[in-house]
């Protein structure tokens, strides 16, 4: 409902603009006003992207290999030209009913759409994966997040999870990852040395001297000190607070475990948008995916986990995948390759959790990295760095994936520059809107 609205709204202002400008000026500000729409909803408190243009071309990765230089937005712009060309030839045929405007428009639209595709098809075909290689371990224990995950203790997950890692990891194997959240019981955040997640971590560490693993856990802290509650903090009762974190943890030989807590956050299920305005109106309202129902408390930079070896990686929890700037920020940070865990089971058995694994594949294009991604009930994989995926667990499935990933520290031209084209056109939208809000309105048809 949001989602109609707001595209609603953009093309009423659409219509505003295009009756005091030309066709062409009046184009351009549409083309523009959505991408800037899709950068709104990259960044504010309602944040659902899901729906932007550029992710549909996600299973036609050949097609889309120069998002390593545009992003997604590149895909949206590309969407829109192609669409503003057709519409224009319709409008011009309509209006002299000439068969030379079917003819071009075919020409120039098929160009359209055709040179970004075979511009694509050589990159592809000219890229190739160079550089050191790493062995890494995906389990997918397959825990029904309604049925089991928060009837399941961190002790049983924990001998599952050591079991998966038994049967495939090797003493060449340097990283073993598990899913989001797969140590669901609730850990103090400065207890985890107590914790079954450390237990258990240790024990999968026994398989090799450079063996390194990684892993979603809920973390809690309990706050007394009203001086410390920030936005994020949930009351318990007076005089107590608390901040609920889902983090990941990696464990290897050093003395210290290294930790990220997850800071993009679904919409009504881990965060509460605008609190100060909705809260009031509409009371403590927040959906029950069978966890718990509370705000997640994030942080405020990227941060890489780094192995015994001093590789890089970058631990991205779930919907954190759907966020192509966002994810730019691991590798600014270093990250040599990227590991996601997820938990894409709230969905069930629908278009969800292929969706999620198809948007990770064009991370892989903008960041030219390989990613290990392991999701509690599937579809766990590898995805090289021209966003194929070369192995897959499927859907429901328990069991674990072995493979070789490539590692890479160079920086594409997207990395660098981000959305620049979300930039682009904010500043075009607002120049042109000012232009046509003080022209005289255009009477002409």
């Amino acid at each position: 409902m949001v989602n109609s609205l707001l595209m609603a709204l953009l093309f009423l202002i659409y219509h505003f603009v295009a009756r005091r400008t030309t066709f062409g000026a009046a184009s351009t500000f549409l083309v523009v006003l959505w991408i800037c729409f899709e950068k709104l909803h990259l960044g504010w408190e309602f944040s659902w992207p899901w729906l932007n243009l550029g992710n549909a071309f996600s299973e036609y990765t050949s097609w889309i290999q120069w998002y390593e230089y545009t992003g997604t937005f590149g895909g949206s712009l590309w969407i829109w030209v192609v669409n503003i060309g057709v519409f224009k030839a319709v409008l011009d045929y309509q209006k002299y009913k000439e068969n030379t405007i079917v003819y071009r428009a075919i020409i120039k639209n098929g160009l359209l759409v055709l040179v970004p595709i075979i511009i694509s098809l050589i990159i592809l075909y000219n890229y190739k994966s160079t550089g050191k290689t790493l062995e890494v371990v995906i389990l997918q224990p397959n825990i029904d997040p309604y049925t089991e995950k928060y009837n399941t203790t961190d002790e049983r997950v924990g001998e599952l999870l050591s079991d998966l890692a038994k049967s495939s990891a090797d003493p060449g194997t340097a990283l073993v990852l598990a899913p989001e959240t797969v140590f669901a019981d609730g850990t103090k955040l400065h207890e985890f040395q107590f914790s079954a997640a450390n237990k258990y971590a240790e024990e999968i560490l026994r398989g090799g001297a450079g063996l390194n693993f990684l892993g979603g856990i809920s973390f809690y802290e309990i706050i007394r000190d009203k001086n410390k509650i920030s936005p994020e903090t949930n009351f318990l009762r007076p005089g107590i607070w608390f901040n609920d974190y889902n983090s990941a943890f990696m464990l290897n030989q050093s003395d210290s475990v290294q930790l990220y807590h997850k800071s993009k956050l679904v919409v009504g299920v881990e965060n509460f948008p605008y609190q100060e305005v909705l809260k009031p109106l509409l009371g403590d309202i927040m959906i029950d995916l069978g966890g718990t129902v509370a705000m997640k408390t994030t942080q405020p930079d990227r941060e890489v986990f780094v192995l015994n070896n001093g590789v890089k990686t970058a631990p991205i929890i779930c919907y954190e995948s759907v966020y192509g700037e966002y994810v730019t920020g691991y590798v600014e940070a270093g990250a040599d390759f990227l590991s996601i865990i997820t938990n894409d089971a709230w969905w069930g058995d629908s278009q969800g959790h292929q969706q999620h694994l198809s948007y990770a594949r064009l991370r892989a294009i903008e960041t030219r990295r390989d990613i290990a991604r392991s999701a509690n009930t599937g579809i766990s994989a590898f995805i090289d760095q021209t966003g194929k995926i070369t192995t897959q667990l499927g859907y429901e499935e328990q069991g674990s994936l072995k493979g070789d990933i490539h590692l890479n520290d160079k920086q594409t031209f997207y990395v660098q520059f981000g959305d620049y084209i979300a930039r682009i056109s904010m500043f075009m939208a607002a120049f042109i809107f000012l232009f046509a809000f003080f022209r005289k309105r255009n009477t002409r048809r």
